[in-house]
């Protein structure tokens, strides 16, 4: 039911410095940015290969993503594998014993749906699934 990495999210304290950071240093370059007000986020997409990597800022201080950078710093925070079917994969996860953030797909950015199985679940890794605009079920 999964078919690749999606992306992987890597919190940041400052979105425009680590575009930079990505942009000079590796030579990628942002496919695209986005605001999540009802997340507190703001996100820059960077293409790699059939991947992506998400780079995340907080918009607040009341923003999980803020909560995370005052325990662990700038670092990975979490993986996102594409399914066809969020809703199915979160499902199929339950199923397998694991403790579901989001009981049913949501929206994310970019017209994707998406749905969150708990780190304690995954090998202490914030686990998302995407499901791309288009792709039946939810």
């Amino acid at each position: 039911m999964l078919s690749r990495i999606d992306h992987i999210g890597i919190a940041v304290r400052d979105l425009d410095a680590a575009i930079q950071v990505y942009e000079r240093r590796l030579g990628l370059q942002v496919s695209g940015r986005e605001r999540l007000e009802s997340e507190g986020i703001e996100i820059a997409m960077i293409a790699i290969g059939e991947s992506r990597i998400e780079l995340i800022t907080p918009l607040n201080s009341d923003s999980k993503v803020e909560k995370f950078l005052q325990e662990r710093g700038e670092a990975v925070h979490h993986v996102a594998y594409a399914t066809e079917n969020v809703g199915a994969s979160l499902q199929r996860a339950a199923i397998g014993g694991a403790q579901l953030l989001d009981g049913a797909a949501r929206p994310g950015a970019h017209g994707t749906q998406i749905g969150f199985v708990h780190p304690k679940s995954v090998c202490g890794v914030l686990t998302e699934f995407v499901q791309a605009d288009g792709e039946t079920g939810a």
